[in-house]
């Protein structure tokens, strides 16, 4: 049995991989992260790609591609840590495309997924939602409680911008008294969203632990690479064995989403948890290998950490989805 990608596969994979180190140079990413901003002109070649719509169906505009498609391209982003809304775009238009009404699916989705309109998704709690992503920028924000939501269009919520640690994504506080109810279940689509999300932090826990590696390979103490020493090595080979179960987790959760549905909710939470977890500590074990020069701000290190930070608390916690992981497994509270 062929475990690896399809010839396809592997070439969004490097067209990706390509793309984004081109247009995302070390000095042209420092200065949208430390401003706090997009390139919209990086985000109309991501939709001149197909990425906006790699998982829509075709009838609505897309690529009809699958998860798995969707998470190689969205590990691929974390990986570059590019400042886009895709994520959050990518999220709304799931949700649509699962739960919405043929009114909302025809209204949206071809918008979506052509980049002419952004989307994002947001958890309410207490009658708001908190920490919406690219929430200011969106043209249609759907927001969820529980097994209910609905669909809100600009200029129909209050939006407050929010201060987070990490500058390269922007969120704020939603507060939206009506909106157009979403007739179906959000449940299956926010699986799927937190299956892209734990690719993402899959991307950032690579790029952090490449890092570690180099660094670790030039940087001498006694007249030795301080990669030679066990206390260095040893950091390092963990965190290869925390990115590898991270990206096995999170593929076998995108496979089911696309051909064993039934096995998404305990796959995607395993994934999320899992890679939430490996995230934060692979982003910090790199700091501790970096040494002094790893907390300063020239260093990009810092920027990786808080990504893998925030992204591990976004659309739920990793404690919540261990806690989900015990509930779908017949476990006790006291397992969870």
């Amino acid at each position: 049995m062929n475990f690896d990608f399809t010839d396809d596969q592997q070439a969004i994979k490097r067209t990706a991989r390509d793309f984004l180190a081109d247009r995302l140079r070390p000095e042209a990413w420092r200065a949208l992260v430390e401003e706090g901003r997009y390139d919209d002109g990086l985000w109309r070649e991501m939709a001149e790609l197909g990425w906006a719509g790699i998982h829509l169906d075709e009838a609505h505009g897309g690529q009809g591609l699958g998860a798995v498609e969707l998470a190689i391209l969205a590990e691929e982003l974390g990986y570059a840590l590019a400042p886009s809304p895709f994520l959050a775009s990518a999220a709304a238009g799931l949700v649509l495309a699962h739960a919405g009404s043929d009114e909302q699916r025809a209204r949206w989705l071809p918008a979506l997924a052509a980049g002419e309109a952004v989307g994002t998704v947001g958890m309410v709690t207490e009658g708001e939602a908190p920490m919406v992503p690219d929430a200011d920028r969106a043209d249609v924000l759907v927001l969820l409680d529980g097994l209910s939501g609905m669909v809100v269009e600009a200029g129909g919520a209050e939006v407050e911008l929010e201060a987070t640690i990490d500058s390269t994504r922007r969120f704020a506080r939603v507060r939206a008294p009506t909106g157009d109810p979403l007739p179906g279940d959000p449940l299956p689509a926010l699986d799927t969203v937190e299956v892209a999300l734990a690719a993402e932090l899959v991307g950032v826990a690579q790029r952090a632990m490449e890092m570690a590696v180099a660094y670790a390979k030039e940087r001498e103490q006694f007249g030795r690479p301080i990669g030679a020493y066990q206390a260095v090595s040893h950091r390092c080979a963990q965190m290869l064995l925390e990115v590898e179960s991270a990206r096995s987790t999170m593929l076998y959760a995108a496979w089911a989403a696309d051909h064993e549905p039934e096995s998404l909710p305990l796959a995607a939470s395993m994934a999320k948890a899992y890679a939430a977890d490996a995230g934060w500590r692979v982003t910090s074990s790199s700091l501790q290998v970096h040494g002094g020069i790893g907390f300063t701000w020239e260093h990009d290190l810092h920027f990786f950490l808080k990504r893998a930070r925030t992204d591990g608390h976004l659309f739920g916690s990793p404690r919540s989805h261990r806690e989900r992981v015990a509930a779908l497994a017949g476990l006790g509270a006291v397992a969870a």
